[in-house]
């Protein structure tokens, strides 16, 4: 038996994936986590009750996953394929494919499609509501500049990383063309892209652990705006949490047994889920197991702290 984590790296969820996690995400509905993974699994876990719900196999590693709700949900694979995937019958079927792996994957509720971006240089926008694969209809195919590294969307707006350090923003109701297009304001390659709840813009983080905060609005009011609190994790095994307003630390929580693959925040905030699987920054080399760590936030642990006034003179 291993020895129990320190109580600050959360519980440990029981039956792990057996290789590296690609991507992990809350259901937006409840404590349900998709785990996506390199052992061409991707696994349906009960967060709060510690309790592994569905496993679905792919032919190849997947490489992103996400919910539509907590009856099913979507999965990219580095073997070309789009899936849909039925948690309540535990059933998995092909929804589309790209000409090389699919690399993410996002599901619209502002649209009702589900958007994949690969290194096939493409983007692709899918209609899933179709009972039958023939029901079921490829809505668009978009070119992109490069291969697509990562996305993320908010409401209508999409935003799609790619190598080359460029990043396109789309408007989900008119894909023929971006609304904007960007040069990742990090000097080396985009490693994750997400966007702010509240819409305003998104971070973007690069593979030498900077992180840049970028809005929307190109105007001087629009690039002054405030962008509150947010975590990072990184190769060194450490999760921190960052006051994005006054560019400091508020909280590292302790060391994880090996590199933090990724993130997830409970639909309300109480949760956060961390991925500890060795990315190979190092090459192959001996690490620690894979492993999904599922910690409670305290309020202390992600509430900037008022700024100090000075003393008025006497």
């Amino acid at each position: 038996m291993t020895a129990a984590p320190p109580p600050s790296t959360g519980r440990e969820l029981s039956n792990p994936p057996t290789d590296g996690i690609s991507n992990l995400r809350f259901s937006n509905h409840s404590d349900h986590l998709l785990v996506s993974s390199w052992d061409k699994s991707v696994r349906l876990y009960d967060a709060s009750a510690n309790a592994l719900r569905g496993e679905f196999m792919h032919g190849g590693a997947v490489l992103d996953c996400c919910f539509h709700d907590d009856s099913s949900g979507f999965s990219a694979s580095a073997d070309h394929t789009v899936r849909r995937l039925v948690f309540n019958y535990n059933r998995e079927d092909i929804l589309g494919r790209h000409d090389a792996p699919v690399r993410c994957i996002e599901y619209s509720y502002a649209t009702g499609q589900v958007i994949t971006g690969s290194w096939d240089k493409t983007l692709k926008c899918w209609d899933p509501r179709g009972a039958s694969a023939q029901e079921r209809s490829l809505v668009g195919t978009y070119a992109q500049p490069e291969r697509v590294y990562s996305m993320s969307l908010v409401g209508n707006r999409l935003v799609v990383a790619t190598a080359g350090r460029h990043v396109n923003v789309y408007d989900l109701r008119n894909m023929s063309q971006p609304e904007q297009r960007r040069e990742s304001s990090l000097k080396y390659q985009t490693r994750c892209v997400r966007c702010y709840p509240n819409g305003t813009g998104y971070a973007l983080s690069s593979v030498e652990g900077r992180v840049a905060m970028e809005f929307f609005d190109l105007s001087e009011a629009g690039q002054s705006k405030n962008y509150g609190t947010f975590a990072t994790g990184g190769c060194d095994g450490y999760v921190n949490v960052w006051d994005g307003n006054n560019k400091k630390r508020l909280y590292q929580y302790a060391k994880y047994p090996t590199s933090v693959a990724a993130l997830s925040f409970s639909r309300d905030g109480r949760l956060l889920a961390v991925a500890s699987s060795y990315t190979y920054e190092e090459g192959d080399k001996p690490h620690e197991p894979d492993a999904i760590f599922v910690r409670s936030v305290n309020e202390v642990e992600v509430k900037p702290k008022p700024k100090m006034l000075p003393n008025p003179a006497t």
